[in-house]
């Protein structure tokens, strides 16, 4: 009888808190701080400010017993504004989570240094610029730290240091300047980070050395990923001694020397050094059999046989070794590991046969053994692989082989599952970026990965899911769309718990490797208030009036609009017989691109993208859905070409093809965007590799080569295209060089895209007036020159940079009249 009356009592205490915690009023400062953050926004969840007390009725938040806020979550809410200081005053948020609300942005505020109790602060994906203030360090507490994908400039303060307790540090894709803080030179800095599994510094702009003292036996990382920086010098040889590394990304920077002893990491999936500039031996990995995908491509190793320890990597499942001076025969056993999907070995010193047996895995899509010395082949039909890539060798050189052997790469159709896209008014749209994937081909594991999303977000969208990949040539993005169940839109509160991905609640499966989600704009609509059927019923009257007024007005314009049509909308009478069929146009060999294809290829136009500019404005390199590497040049604002310029001059580049000329993809013209989708050109300008900036070595038979191509692909222009093209600026930038060397010239015709303004930068287009050579400074009264004698000189001065690999700048060519003065 005790017994029971003690548990009556028990259940009465906890029925009495729980009333407390379900009732209790929000605290006046944190109320007061909500409502002053709420003053700065434009959008947010409309359950806010329609009740006085935030902790019972506003989305996104979370409070304790007395009536304080403790969780701050408004992820995808599509905030407009900044956020203020007023944040500091929520001295007890655990969570504060802000992410994918890309119209939220300003200076992050020190304010945000006061919340000590802070455990998650996840500002992923939105518009923070300026520095990182180095009041975060005061969050002690801290274990979960992300400020990825703003605008943030400077150094990493080196007060981040003092963030003890964090275990994920992601500062990644953002304009982040200097080197890494550490203890030694900076009092504290990130070596005392002895909690931290991640550190993702990727995509930025971080220099100099990385020192020693950085790393040690004592730290727990599994993830470094320092892909797409500035470094320079060694690689720490402390690195090797970090036991728990499973991903290890240095690629794309410039390290230099050796690389140092990774024997040491047995634990590590993914190591990539590729694009440095390091040098001596091929780093030993034996003995590390769980790697899964390994890159060391285009540096400088000592050439050498092929490694002993190629023949270890039982797990592999992507190894790229491009460019490395490897030589002898790729070993059998290779092609039979279970796992592999992508064999890259191109332009190497490899040669004799390539027997790839009997046994070759059923998974194996991809064996790229361009540029090499083979002279053989035997492919046995258990290869089920797309794709055998052979360009470049000697066994292309014979005709016989070549006949029974395709050189342009054998192909074979595999067989996909076709992809089924859920279908609805208002989809949510998530992205999920993997930045270190082990295998080659998504494709074979997607089904994997849905069933796993499905299983996560079934609460919300049960087989209501499908996914969509591709790869902007940095990292593997995945797209999640996601119905409703019954009803035409998520609510706040659906996307709140049930497609917050951010703060990593969410395990893919482990071969996908590390990543991070961010959302897309949702269209959030609530029901109407009585004010607003109040003003639709008001409105409704008045537009019965109106219409009938804007009646006869249309009658009168209806004939005008018709005439302006083709200069407004210059696609619109590309269907059959005039007719707006609304379809993409048609063009030879071109395609119609929509800017939403060009976004997800480019990851919505990220600087880290961006591989040139120009007049005509800047260019980008993507990576197609299909593979094939583009350039694309996006028109800058305030260009002076308009749609039907722009039309005209997209059916003029279609119809032109040469191998010395560079390719038109396709182009896009949506939302006042006019883009130009190219083919991409890999071994840059000509310019940049007289004068050492590729690294690549021009003798005087390359030279005399690519003063022939250049002025095949002009003659081609002046003397076979329809109607003839007159380049206008033909100088060394515009010259590119593909793998094999080969010349293309390039913005051939895009002087009409460029504003007046720039007008004098170029040839003229009328006679009579002034010429301008290329190099600035150099201008010539022409009046009595053709363009044709224009495209004569600048191919001269063109010619004269080739051979003599200086700067026309720096000479003045004065052309003679026609009697020879």
């Amino acid at each position: 009888m005790r017994g029971r009356q003690q548990l009556l009592l028990l259940l009465f205490i906890l029925s009495a808190a729980g009333s407390r915690i379900a009732s209790a009023d929000t605290n006046p400062q944190d109320a007061a701080a909500l409502r002053s953050l709420m003053k700065k926004w434009k959008n947010f969840p409309s359950s806010w400010g329609k009740s006085n007390d935030p902790c019972t009725r506003w989305d996104g938040i979370l409070c304790d017993g007395n009536g304080r806020v403790t969780s701050l979550n408004l992820f995808a809410m599509t905030i407009r504004g900044t956020l203020g200081d007023d944040i500091g005053s929520l001295t007890e948020l655990r969570i504060l989570d802000l992410s994918s609300n890309p119209d939220l942005g300003g200076p992050l505020p020190a304010a945000i240094g006061k919340l000590v109790k802070l455990e998650e602060l996840a500002l992923i994906g939105c518009s923070f610029s300026g520095p990182v203030p180095s009041e975060l360090g005061n969050l002690s507490q801290v274990k979960f730290f992300a400020l990825n994908s703003n605008k943030l400039t400077g150094s990493i303060p080196p007060s981040l240091g003092k963030l003890s307790s964090v275990t994920w540090l992601d500062l990644a894709d953002n304009l982040l300047t200097g080197p890494l803080p550490n203890s030694k030179d900076n009092g504290t800095g990130l070596d005392q980070l002895l909690e931290a599994v991640h550190f993702h510094f990727n995509q930025n702009k971080l220099e100099g050395l990385i020192p020693e003292y950085l790393f040690n036996s004592n730290m727990k990382l599994k993830h470094i990923l320092f892909d797409y920086n500035r470094f320079v010098g060694p690689i720490p040889a402390s690195i090797g001694a970090i036991p728990t590394l499973e991903v290890l990304r240095l690629n794309n920077n410039g390290f230099m020397g050796q690389v140092p002893s990774l024997k040491n990491l047995t634990k590590l999936h993914v190591v990539m050094l590729s694009n440095n500039k390091l040098n001596g031996a091929i780093p030993n990995l034996a003995g590390m059999t769980l790697l899964e995908n390994v890159d060391m491509s285009n540096n400088s190793f000592t050439p050498s046989n092929i490694p002993s320890w190629f023949s270890n990597l039982t797990d592999i499942m992507t190894l790229t070794m491009q460019s490395v001076g490897i030589s002898g025969q790729v070993p059998q056993e290779l092609f039979s590991f279970r796992k592999l999907q992508h064999l890259i070995l191109s332009d190497n010193q490899l040669n004799g046969t390539l027997d790839m047996g009997n046994n070759v895995n059923e998974g194996l899509d991809l064996v790229d053994i361009q540029n090499n010395g083979i002279t053989s082949v035997k492919v046995y039909d258990s290869f089920k692989g797309q794709f055998l890539k052979l360009q470049g060798n000697p066994l292309c050189n014979n005709s016989l082989l070549s006949d029974t052997m395709p050189c342009t790469g054998l192909q074979t159709e595999a067989p996909r599952q076709p992809r089924i896209e859920v279908q609805c008014a208002y989809p949510f749209i998530e992205i999920i970026v993997f930045r270190a994937p082990s295998f080659g081909d998504v494709v074979q594991y997607l089904p994997e990965l849905q069933k796993n999303l499905t299983g996560k977000l079934n609460s919300c969208t049960p087989n209501q899911l499908s996914l969509a990949h591709s790869n902007d040539g940095l990292y593997l993005n995945v797209e999640i769309k996601a119905c409703p169940v019954n009803k035409k839109r998520f609510t706040y509160s659906q996307v709140l718990n049930c497609f917050n991905l951010t703060r990593q609640n969410y395990k893919p499966p482990e071969f996908y490797g590390p990543y991070y989600a961010r959302a897309r704009h949702y269209p959030f609509h609530d029901k109407a208030s009585r004010a607003v059927l109040i003003g639709i019923v008001t409105g409704s009257v008045l537009l019965v009036v109106g219409l009938m007024l804007v009646g006869f007005y249309a009658v009168r314009q209806k004939k005008r609009a018709q005439e302006l049509v083709s200069i407004n909308n210059p696609f619109a009478s590309w269907g059959s017989m005039g007719e707006d069929i609304g379809e993409a146009p048609k063009l030879k060999n071109a395609r119609f691109f929509t800017l939403e294809e060009l976004k997800l290829c480019t990851n919505d136009f990220r600087e880290i993208n961006a591989i040139g500019a120009g007049g005509y404005g800047r260019v980008y390199r993507a990576k197609l859905p299909d593979g094939q590497l583009v350039a694309i040049k996006r028109s800058k604002e305030g260009s002076m070409q308009g749609g039907l310029e722009f039309k005209t001059e997209i059916e003029l580049l279609s119809r032109v093809h040469h191998k010395n000329l560079v390719a038109l993809v396709g182009f896009c013209f949506e939302k006042g965007e006019k883009m130009l989708v190219y083919e991409f050109v890999s071994n840059g300008t000509l310019s940049e590799a007289l004068y050492g900036m590729k690294g690549i070595q021009l003798d005087w038979s390359r030279r005399l080569k690519i003063a022939l191509d250049s002025a095949r692909g002009l003659a081609y222009l002046h003397d076979h295209a329809n109607p003839p093209i007159i380049h206008r600026d033909v100088k060394s930038t515009n010259i590119l060089l593909d793998e094999k060397m080969t010349a293309k010239v390039a913005d051939f015709g895009l002087s009409l895209l460029v504003s007046d303004s720039e007008e004098g930068q170029l040839c003229t287009n009328v006679k009579g007036t002034l010429v301008r050579l290329p190099g600035p400074g150099v201008l010539h009264d022409a009046a009595a020159h053709s363009e044709e004698r224009c495209l004569q000189l600048w191919c001269g001065a063109v010619r004269t940079h080739n051979v003599q690999a200086t700067d026309t700048r720096q000479q003045v060519h004065r052309p003679r009249a026609e009697d020879g003065t």
